[in-house]
């Protein structure tokens, strides 16, 4: 049985040496080579009768470090096991460990020392002293009538006026790059494109009106749109919204179909296509309700997810935790499939330890409250997001395909594995959203998304 020994050689630093005698690796070492006579195929010899020294000569020292390496990890695994240490990572071979000093023909203790980083202890904070508010954001009446009238156009009827005429209408154009006077430029830009009238800008508009199909106009980017339309415009045509003589290009614009949406009229029809679940929905009134409703759902979201961004940043900026450093530096350069320099490891070292302190918390939070995922709430989960992939139109008609679609993905090792952190961080955040009362506060959309600005901004 190997002899392990264990001394601190720094902040959570420990080095641990572990010796193995001849009784602990010949044993195995003789049996290895017997192994290997049994089964070796050597010209002049029929199979299993090769002679036990030409065995020992040909493999025996390749045998015996192996076997001798084998005896010193086995020590060091019933070791760590056995004193339960917590550990970073893997334990990092000395530098002075050297295996060509293992010489078969001169048995003797072999003594091998490894490095080990030690998991600190620590306390979280208490939530309760933060500065952590819970905003209820307000949903405006504007609100409601711009997603009402999304509504209605979403499910209006689409007809093809004969001409242009509101700033409503559909316009399918094809662009194509041209001169001044509407020349078509040979080689030059040609793209299909769907825009509504309104995206063009003021003073170009009047030039649209009383068009019809096959009908074209002669443009230039800058001219004939705002600067918010026309930066997704030229992007889609390919050019660089920076350079000016992209934007001053000229195109010839062919319509070659109108169209416009009839919109809805609000009656008992319309609310109950909307809301199919909702059986009380008849009257203006309910309907506007019941998108306040799910307006308020929406940002009670946006909401929670920035409290609990703010109880990430609280947990990680107030939570005192030492780290073995000189070790986890060593680590970050030789013990990763890809090998870092020295000056790679200065530069990431701050994100890494970030990540790993974050780690650590959850890890303490998830073992102190005994958190748990199981493989249920994992389908639940894979099933719901199948749903929310597919929308609204995944939720109606024959849903026999789900439980076998959701069979198919449950077998992804990836996809568990991502779902499972998803769900165990979402219940790590509530638990510590849990244990304290932040303070309440209402806010308008507007003033919540500055505040998120800044909020950015402070942690970037």
């Amino acid at each position: 049985m190997a002899t392990v020994t264990r001394e601190n050689i720094g902040l959570l630093n420990d080095k641990i040496t572990v010796t193995v005698s001849k009784e602990d690796y010949l044993p195995t070492f003789e049996k290895a080579l017997k192994q290997y006579a049994k089964s070796a195929n050597i010209p002049g010899f029929r199979k299993g009768m090769v002679p036990a020294g030409m065995i020992k000569k040909m493999h025996g020292p390749a045998v015996y470090t192996e076997e001798v390496l084998r005896s010193i990890e086995k020590g060091l695994i019933d070791y760590l096991d056995q004193e339960k240490l917590d550990i970073f990572a893997q334990p990092l071979p000395g530098a002075d460990n050297d295996a060509r000093n293992i010489d078969m023909n001169n048995p003797a203790d072999y003594s091998f020392n490894f490095e080990v980083g030690l998991k600190p202890n620590f306390e979280l904070p208490d939530l309760n002293a933060a500065n952590v508010v819970r905003y209820k954001i307000n949903v405006e009446p504007s609100m409601i009538d711009e997603e009402a009238d999304r509504l209605r156009t979403r499910y209006g009827k689409m007809t093809e006026p004969e001409t242009v005429a509101t700033d409503e209408d559909v316009l399918n154009v094809r662009f194509e790059e041209s001169d001044a006077e509407g020349n078509v430029v040979e080689g030059g830009i040609s793209k299909d494109n769907s825009l509504l009238v309104k995206y063009f800008n003021a003073a170009f508009k009047p030039n649209l009106m009383g068009k019809k199909k096959d009908d074209s106009v002669v443009l230039q980017l800058s001219a004939a749109f705002d600067e918010k339309e026309r930066d997704w415009l030229v992007s889609d045509l390919g050019l660089d919204k920076n350079d000016a003589d992209a934007l001053n290009k000229y195109f010839k614009v062919t319509i070659t179909k109108t169209g416009l949406v009839e919109k809805r009229e609000l009656d008992e029809a319309f609310f109950k296509e909307v809301f199919p679940n909702k059986e009380n929905i008849t009257t203006e009134e309910a309907f506007r309700e019941e998108i306040k409703a799910d307006i308020q759902k929406g940002l009670d979201a946006q909401s929670r997810n920035h409290l609990h961004h703010e109880l990430y940043h609280v947990l990680l900026d107030n939570t005192n935790i030492e780290f073995p450093e000189s070790f986890l530096k060593r680590w970050m350069e030789t013990g990763t499939e890809q090998r870092k320099t020295p000056g790679q490891v200065e530069e990431e070292f701050p994100t890494f330890k970030n990540q790993l302190k974050w780690t650590l918390i959850t890890d303490k939070i998830v073992k102190d409250n005994s958190i748990e995922v199981s493989p249920d709430e994992i389908r639940d989960h894979i099933a719901q997001e199948v749903l929310n992939y597919f929308g609204a139109s995944g939720l109606q008609g024959d849903m026999s395909w789900l439980g076998s679609y959701v069979d198919r993905l449950a077998q992804d090792k990836q996809q568990v594995e991502n779902t499972y952190r998803r769900i165990i961080s979402q219940k790590v955040f509530e638990k510590a959203e849990s244990s304290f009362t932040p303070a309440e506060k209402e806010i308008s959309l507007d003033d919540f998304r500055k505040l998120q600005e800044e909020h950015q901004h402070h942690h970037h």
